[in-house]
């Protein structure tokens, strides 16, 4: 894997793309705006999309405010980016989700202030993949999600078909974009609702929020609010 050739800050006020390897190319959304991207406008159309869906209210939502509160305060710090796969290489989807989170992890290391490693946000664009079937990228992001929510970061996949229903209203479906992708953030304290499915996401959540309850303790939290979710979902079904 070759590295490289310009540093971060360098690359982002220049219009260059970054980049991990010729499989992946990376763009800040000043520079998508300014032209750079257009031989992957896939690039240009997924920001287009996260700034007409997710910067917005829907009112299939089942809650107040914007589908991703996450989005607008990033995309006006400057810090929303969206790399992109070229065609042809969507078939290794571990391997590009490791690019990904190595990409995630350089531009991290450039913030110091929470502020805005909180809103760092990264969206790896899959165009090679099908967008008639999202069985491949729902395993991709379940099987990388274990290891992301351990180490403190959130991964979800977006579809054109992907049938997950929304939080709030379970026939929304608030996952489907129009070129499947990958998108990577900060875990945050706020991001509870989407872990309680799973013991162990929801054990690495309380370990890393609420350190100070005892290992035994969130346990016995884990258990109870797992079960109560199934037997939730089960009586709502």
């Amino acid at each position: 894997m070759t590295t490289h050739t310009l540093d971060i800050d360098t690359a982002l006020h220049s219009g260059t793309a970054l980049r991990v390897d010729t499989a992946l190319r990376v763009y800040s959304a000043e520079q998508i705006d300014a032209g750079a991207a257009d031989h992957h406008p896939e690039a240009a159309e997924i920001l287009a999309w996260s700034r007409r869906f997710l910067t917005t209210a829907h009112p299939d939502l089942g809650r107040s405010g914007p589908v991703c509160p996450y989005t607008q305060p990033s995309l006006r710090r400057g810090l929303f980016h969206i790399a992109v796969a070229d065609t042809g290489a969507g078939g290794d989807l571990p391997a590009l989700v490791g690019e990904l989170r190595a990409w995630y992890d350089r531009l991290l290391a450039d913030l110091t202030e929470e502020s805005d490693r909180e809103l760092l946000t990264v969206l790896l664009v899959l165009p090679g993949l099908d967008r008639a079937d999202s069985t491949a990228l729902d395993e991709a992001q379940r099987k990388a999600k274990d290891e992301f929510v351990e180490q403190g970061l959130m991964i979800g996949q977006f579809h054109p078909v992907c049938e997950e229903g929304g939080l709030w209203n379970r026939s929304f479906r608030p996952l489907r974009a129009p070129v499947p992708l990958l998108a990577v953030r900060k875990l945050l304290v706020f991001d509870l609702p989407f872990l309680v499915d799973d013991e162990a996401h929801l054990a690495h959540y309380l370990a890393r929020f609420a350190p100070q309850v005892p290992a035994r303790i969130r346990d016995q939290l884990v258990s109870g609010m797992t079960e109560h979710r199934r037997t939730a979902r089960l009586t709502a079904a």
